[in-house]
């Protein structure tokens, strides 16, 4: 992907310098959009301004990395394309399948195989708990073979009157740790969440990872069980029928090259755009940015100020929070406030012969003993499409590393990296065998942590926003780290900053 994102860095080089240069808009001139950040977002967010204005725009979209796809990364691992950054979609969302509808690739999607997961607590394999949600059970006694003596006492904590005040906010892990106890928590709740955001229950808020158990909490549920119930149907009446998750067959980098070729912008990649100032009105158009090379050569090498009519910040939080110091302090403090973690991938591939249990994966429970990863993904058993088809395929599986807080290990070599994985494989399933074939991908600062009161701060950030024309914001950090919350979001903010420039 990398390699095919760079010649399109070439080749658009050569006609992007004029197009995206300060150029007056006289009347008829197409009006200039600029896409900061070339994730999944920046580029379903081109794409939809493209889709709405058609050829009467120019979109430049700035990376500074030298990769397209943000998060989103398909590598060849022994000839067979593995994701090793976000791996699926919720197929029950529309954001996902409309978008592939219009870009000619819905018939590429595919399904998980059906197999369940497993659970590494307390030394040995269990089930993943049915009847959950985010791991949070409606009725802890059922877990007795999971939790123990814990289950019982999970079912006498939760008999005590509820103490919650509509509308307030904890971490999940600060709810269910008072109702339940610590057990449930590192047994059950933590190995879920660590997979969705790289943190725990101790850094996730309830609003935002939860907002139906909340709102039942608001409704008045007599107790924490009673509530996971009733958010837990209300998830069941909304989902509908058909498949839970998707992925593409050939992996997400499909998408992203669709994106990157549709949208029709003009990509600069590895350019680093540093300030982003209200131009006050000028002819030239309502936003001024400072563009330069993102290779740490100089300051005033390569530095440019282009001028545009619309600005949409495709990043991170702590990035947004620095290109909207000037135009908005405060959208800009309340996006500093977001934290990031770190986090890692080992993707492995395994000789056809190799001996995996009947399982779409195994979660780590927290503390477990003698294992470093807080999951392991059979990507092989999970997905049909990635099974090898006889002895000369490949068994592929991924093991996941970092929380927020606890994110030493992705520091590690790639030799310490890949020697700790294969230590943990043995220690989860009894397998030995010798890879022939590794990917080792660290995201830094991968995922955001919606801690408690982030809907709150989001909400702030965008009413601050939203007074200004013409501007707007997208990603993960906002309303949901998946790939269906993301393209939402950026296409949001699309529509937005074009209905600003066309009225």
């Amino acid at each position: 992907m990398a390699d095919r994102h760079g010649a399109a860095e070439t080749n658009t080089a050569a006609t992007g310098t004029a197009a995206t240069g300060t150029v007056a808009t006289g009347a008829g001139a197409p009006l200039r959009v600029a896409v900061v950040g070339g994730g999944v977002s920046g580029l379903a967010a081109a794409h939809r301004v493209r889709s709405l204005l058609g050829g009467a725009c120019r979109i430049a979209l700035f990376e500074q990395s030298g990769r397209l796809g943000g998060k989103l990364r398909t590598v060849p691992l022994a000839g067979v394309p593995m994701e090793v950054g976000a791996e699926a979609f919720l197929a029950r969302r529309p954001e996902v399948p409309a978008l592939l509808a219009e870009l000619g690739l819905d018939g590429e999607v595919v399904h998980p195989a059906g197999r369940s997961p497993l659970l590494r607590a307390g030394g040995r394999l269990h089930a993943v708990p049915k009847g959950t949600l985010m791991g949070i059970p409606a009725d802890p006694a059922s877990l007795s073979g999971l939790l123990g003596a814990s289950a019982a006492e999970a079912t006498r904590r939760d008999a005590a009157p509820m103490s919650w005040v509509p509308g307030s906010d904890t971490t999940v892990g600060e709810l269910v740790r008072c109702r339940y106890g610590a057990a449930v928590v590192e047994r059950c709740v933590d190995p879920l969440l660590g997979g969705v955001y790289s943190g725990s229950a101790g850094t996730i808020g309830v609003r935002a990872a939860l907002p139906g158990l909340a709102r039942a909490l608001d409704a008045g549920a007599p107790s924490l069980g009673r509530a996971v119930a009733a958010a837990a149907e209300e998830s069941r009446r909304a989902a509908g029928t058909g498949p839970v998750f998707g992925a593409l067959r050939g992996g997400y980098s499909r998408l992203v090259d669709a994106l990157a070729r549709q949208s029709g912008a003009e990509i600069r990649m590895r350019t680093a755009v540093t300030a982003v100032e209200r131009a006050g009105g000028s002819a030239d158009g309502a936003w001024r940015l400072v563009v330069e090379p993102a290779d740490g050569t100089g300051a005033d090498r390569g530095r440019r100020v282009l001028h545009v009519d619309a600005v949409i910040l495709a990043l991170p939080a702590p990035r947004a929070a620095r290109l909207l110091r000037t135009a908005e302090p405060v959208a800009a403090a309340e996006a500093a406030r977001i934290p990031l973690a770190d986090s890692a991938v080992v993707a492995l591939a395994l000789p056809f012969d190799t001996a995996l249990p009947d399982a779409s994966g195994v979660l780590v429970a927290t503390g477990e003993r003698g294992v470093g990863a807080k999951a392991c993904t059979l990507s092989s058993s999970k997905w049909p499409h990635l099974a090898p088809v006889d002895e000369a395929g490949v068994r592929l599986l991924r093991l996941s590393y970092g929380r927020y807080g606890a994110a030493e290990v992705v520091g590690e070599s790639d030799v310490d990296l890949v020697a700790r994985a294969r230590g943990d494989l043995y220690a989860l399933l009894g397998v030995d065998a010798a890879p022939v074939g590794v990917h080792v991908q660290r995201w830094r600062g991968g995922l955001p942590q919606y801690g408690a009161g982030h809907e709150g701060r989001v909400a702030a950030i965008e009413t601050a926003v939203a007074g200004l024309p013409a501007l707007g914001v997208a990603g993960s950090a906002w309303h949901g780290v998946g790939v269906p919350a993301c393209i939402g979001g950026a296409r949001a903010a699309a529509e937005s900053v074009v209905g600003d420039i066309t009225r």
